[in-house]
């Protein structure tokens, strides 16, 4: 078993090298790869050093079987069959492949069947704030049928990039400094404000980040669920926050939505309001699951039910969900 990661040097990359090491994912040799400016650096991995060799179209991925790309959509549609063209399997973190009919998107704890048909070799992976959401729904689905969503989005930094954190802890000393702040990887000064717009917006009025929620949620979960999104840039440094307004088909009671989400794959239940206990990006950033607490009745429709979720965007939105479709796959 022979894997490589592309787009080493990023945020997801990064974390796919702690995630893979964490998990003990088993393989017999790492690739690294990366732009001509990455190319040459080297990373400790299980105590090894591994330098990142330059991506290109040539038969670098002859003999490797798994290659977990996250480099951006570009790069993603420019090396896809060079990646592919030997066997590999390409796990993709960008949008590139997303709603492609012959490619697979896939939440291994909604639709990991799914990872098994790839007549392209290539595995999408979902758009971080779908993931998270899509983990919370399938407790509900798997109870009763999920109608409606409505969903408000509260997106860490971490979401735009490590240059992007990097911007939001700037902003902060640069203000406290009395400097003004420095605005490159977003559209206004994020620190110490809210950004209602995340990713460009659509004909519709919403943003491509809210279409992308719509899409594809319908496509991992196939079904017909309809989905309303409001995505929020918040000066958070990791871990994605969402508030969840669902409408089941039958009126689900509360201890039944408990008992659900407690025993859902990749769920962890914080709900005890009584002791203001409840799911925080502060403390849960770099955690594995999805957290889910706040869980009322909807005020305003019989069927209807909201919650709140926290989740770290780099890891199941991203890195552990790419490792996790591997790891399936190896299964199998």
């Amino acid at each position: 078993m022979n894997i490589a990661i592309v787009g080493t040097s990023g945020a997801v990359g990064q974390e796919l090298l702690r995630v893979l090491e964490e998990r003990n994912f088993p393989f017999d040799e790492l690739h690294l790869f990366g732009s001509s400016r990455s190319a040459g650096t080297s990373y400790t991995f299980k105590g090894k050093q591994i330098t990142v060799k330059e991506l290109r179209h040539n038969d670098d991925f002859r003999g490797i079987d798994i290659a977990f790309v996250s480099a951006g959509g570009g790069t993603s549609l420019e090396f896809a069959e060079t990646i592919t063209k030997h066997g590999a399997i390409m796990i993709d973190n960008s949008s590139a492949f997303r709603m492609e009919d012959d490619v697979p998107l896939v939440v291994p704890e909604v639709n990991a069947e799914d990872a098994l048909n790839t007549p392209r070799g290539i595995i999408a992976n979902p758009n971080c704030t779908t993931a998270q959401l899509v983990v919370a729904l399938k407790a509900i689905e798997d109870i009763t049928h999920i109608k409606k969503v409505h969903v408000a989005t509260y997106q860490a930094a971490s979401g735009a990039g490590a240059a992007a954190m990097q911007e939001l802890e700037h902003q902060y000393t640069q203000l406290v400094n009395g400097e003004k702040p420095t605005v490159s990887k977003f559209a206004y000064q994020l620190a110490y404000n809210l950004i209602p717009q995340v990713d460009v917006f659509t004909d519709n009025g919403y943003t491509k980040e809210e279409m992308k929620m719509y899409n594809e949620t319908r496509k991992i979960m196939h079904s017909n669920i309809e989905v309303s999104a409001t995505c929020v840039r918040v000066p958070v440094m990791r871990a994605h926050s969402e508030a969840i307004w669902i409408e089941t088909e039958r009126p689900l009671s509360l201890e039944e939505v408990r008992t659900a989400f407690s025993n859902a794959d990749g769920v962890e239940l914080i709900d005890n309001p009584a002791n203001k206990e409840y799911p925080m990006p502060l403390n849960l950033s770099g955690k594995d699951p999805v957290y889910v607490g706040r869980i009322r009745k909807d005020l305003t429709n019989e069927n209807g039910l909201t919650f709140w979720t926290v989740s770290d965007q780099i890891r199941k939105g991203a890195a552990l969900n790419a490792v996790q479709i591997a790891e399936y796959l190896i299964r199998q």
